[in-house]
């Protein structure tokens, strides 16, 4: 079972994300880090456990802000064995080749962001797709979460109401998406990331027992009820893809 810590970026710094909800998201404070400065951030969460995935949300870049590629690249440069996970919120095919190219980081394409299946199938699993929901609203294109055909080996299963609630992860939610790709004859069957409300080793038990392959968890990590014994005790449950 992964683990993937989380930092979601806006206006440069690390803020705390609660259900969804981003213009109410301020810069984090927590015990891991003296700020909330990306770098001091990541260097907190890398002591918990030897994680070798990291997911940034480019909050400015979703929003249309402008991105913050000066926050991955140094990222990047400062942990070069780190697998960044990034959803700057690029929709355009050219624009996310490029990305893709530079080799910086591991585009995510969040289905909220995207017009239509094109990108992803011109990345295809260069790329992760993240299928996003508020609530029980879908956000995106229908073929990118109906059409099993389409999805690359790592798919994000995105609860953005259940981010920081501290609600448990959408297990029945999860295990529809696994069963879709069973149905349809999808080979080899994508690995699921669960994405929001994931509280404790439990959850993540329970996401190892559904077939999920890893987490995206921030706030448990910084409120220390996933700590370095949980985080070591789940690398131990075999992963599940």
């Amino acid at each position: 079972m992964h683990i993937v810590p989380v930092i979601d970026i806006k206006h440069g710094l690390v803020v705390r994300a609660r259900l969804g909800d981003r213009a109410s998201y301020t810069p984090i404070e927590t015990p891991l880090s003296p700020s909330p400065a990306p770098q001091d951030v990541v260097a907190g969460l890398m002591r918990l456990g030897a994680f070798t995935r990291l997911y940034l949300a480019d909050l400015d870049g979703i929003e249309g802000r402008g991105r913050n590629d000066d926050v991955v690249a140094g990222l990047a440069a400062a942990w070069p064995g780190l697998e960044l996970w990034v959803d700057n919120g690029i929709a355009d095919e050219a624009e996310a080749v490029a990305f893709a190219e530079s080799g910086t980081a591991r585009l995510v394409l969040g289905s909220e962001s995207q017009a239509g299946p094109e990108t992803l199938t011109r990345l295809g699993n260069r790329a992760v797709l993240s299928i996003d929901f508020r609530g029980d609203t879908y956000l995106g294109p229908d073929a990118l979460r109906d059409d099993p055909a389409l999805w690359p080996d790592d798919v994000i299963v995105m609860t953005l109401g259940r981010v920081g609630s501290g609600a448990g992860p959408d297990l029945a939610r999860l295990a529809n998406f696994r069963a879709k790709a069973d149905s349809a004859g999808r080979r080899p069957v994508p690995r699921f990331w669960a994405a929001g409300g994931v509280r404790d080793f439990a959850d993540l038990e329970a996401l190892h027992d559904a077939g999920i392959a890893g987490a995206l968890i921030a706030t448990a990590l910084h409120d220390g009820r996933i700590g370095p014994a949980e985080i070591a005790a789940a690398a131990g449950l075999k992963p599940a893809g």
